[in-house]
């Protein structure tokens, strides 16, 4: 019997029976695979009818995943194609109610936190609730073996749809060819995958970093000193901002000098950053940070620096701070990259359970607000915290989480 070299979370199972199923997969290198082991002994996996809406509950073994058919799709004011190229899928259809996850990487920051209680809240919605039979949350860190065996388990346990932020753009073929076989939906979001064979969620991040390039260029007239503070590195949103923005402020006749630190989109690690680079640079005439805003404009009034135009994202506390700079004559750009992109992944996953025709990949329209358009109440609230991002809300989508929804969920994994 040949050898085979288990893949990543083939160690790592939950469900009843599946112990003994594994006990085989490690200590038996059969050529046919866990999937013969697991199907042998009855554990998760059962014949589906292959015509008509199936039941969530009778896991398919031998799927091909969705098949590519015509457009347009389901809802196209929620679910817009990407582009004019943007391919059509459509996965065999099933009744509901359905069993989703949440794969989350790092919750370490503002932004992830609040992602997770958004989509919490989310499928707590009278709307959303009857559809979902069960809903877990897991966070596996920055770790991408840890985040496709979470993965694996939820497609072996029998999930129908799973929904991820990939901490990688790449790594993913194995999981994808598990779930094609199950018929189950990964349905990446923000975060997403360097491939066209899953659906995908996100906004365009590569116009953010061109926007966020431009207003600096707009305001500095092609030349001064930038401090550039970065995201987490390795993250495909992070590559895909930081590129578009060099790519404006790099072109031919322009004089940047450029300085680059990195924030991780965290607050704290923004503000020490952007302090320790005041240290030795003195004077900016110009910032761009990607995430950790407000803590990295705190670091500019810490140092006693003036009010310079700052390009940012969406924290309620940078907005304020953009809103009362203004005052002064600064300006300010912040562009929101939602949180609420976790709801639009889990009401496309759901549509996408049952049958409809959807974008490979959705394109998720970019909140924007400068100096000139901040309005208390509106797009900033004085009186709610400085960490909670201001845009969570999607009308078109059937998003409509409150803010207080949003704060009364826990981060904490839901098991």
């Amino acid at each position: 019997m040949p050898n085979r070299k288990l893949r990543a979370g083939e160690g790592v199972r939950s469900a009843t029976g599946g112990a003994i199923a594994l006990g085989l997969c490690g200590a038996v290198a059969l050529a046919s695979g866990c999937d013969k082991v697991m199907e042998l002994l009855g554990v998760g996996d059962a014949s589906a009818p292959t015509t008509g809406a199936t039941e969530s509950t009778a896991p398919v073994v031998d799927g091909t995943g969705p098949k590519i058919v015509p457009g347009p799709g389901t809802l196209p004011e929620c679910f817009a194609p990407w582009s004019k190229d943007t391919k059509f899928l459509q996965w065999p259809a099933r009744r509901p109610p359905f069993r989703l996850a949440l794969v989350n990487g790092y919750v370490g920051n503002a932004w992830r936190i609040q992602m997770v209680k958004t989509a919490k809240a989310f499928a707590k919605d009278p709307a959303v609730a009857p559809l979902i039979k069960e809903f877990k949350v897991v966070s596996t860190g920055t770790n991408l073996d840890a985040q496709l065996a979470a993965i694996e388990d939820f497609i072996r346990q029998g999930f129908d749809g799973i929904v991820t932020l990939a901490v990688s753009p790449r790594g993913f073929d194995h999981v994808i060819e598990l779930a094609n076989k199950r018929n189950v939906l990964i349905v990446p979001f923000d975060g997403i995958l360097d491939t066209d064979r899953v659906l995908e969620v996100n906004e365009d991040q590569a116009s953010m970093g061109r926007q966020w390039g431009e207003f600096i260029d707009k305001q500095l007239g092609g030349k001064g000193k930038v401090l550039e503070v970065r995201g987490l590195k390795g993250n495909s949103t992070e590559r895909d901002r930081h590129q578009a923005f060099r790519s404006v402020l790099g072109a031919k006749e322009k004089r940047y000098a450029i300085v680059e630190v990195v924030g991780s989109w965290d607050d704290a690690k923004a503000q020490r950053a952007v302090a320790q680079a005041l240290a030795g640079h003195h004077k900016f005439d110009a910032m761009m940070v990607q995430g950790g805003s407000t803590g990295a404009m705190r670091a500019l009034i810490e140092a006693g620096h003036k009010p310079i135009p700052v390009a940012t994202e969406a924290e309620n506390g940078a907005r304020k701070l953009i809103a009362k700079w203004a005052s002064q004559g600064a300006k300010g750009l912040s562009l929101g990259d939602s949180p609420g992109l976790a709801a639009i992944a889990i009401k496309a996953t759901l549509e996408g359970l049952r049958g409809k025709v959807l974008p490979q990949k959705i394109s998720v329209p970019i909140p924007a607000a400068d100096d000139a358009t901040l309005k208390d109440g509106e797009n900033y609230y004085s009186k709610l915290s400085d960490n909670f991002f201001t845009p969570n809300e999607f009308p078109p989508c059937g998003v409509n989480v409150s803010s207080v929804e949003i704060m009364n969920e826990s981060e904490a994994d839901l098991k």
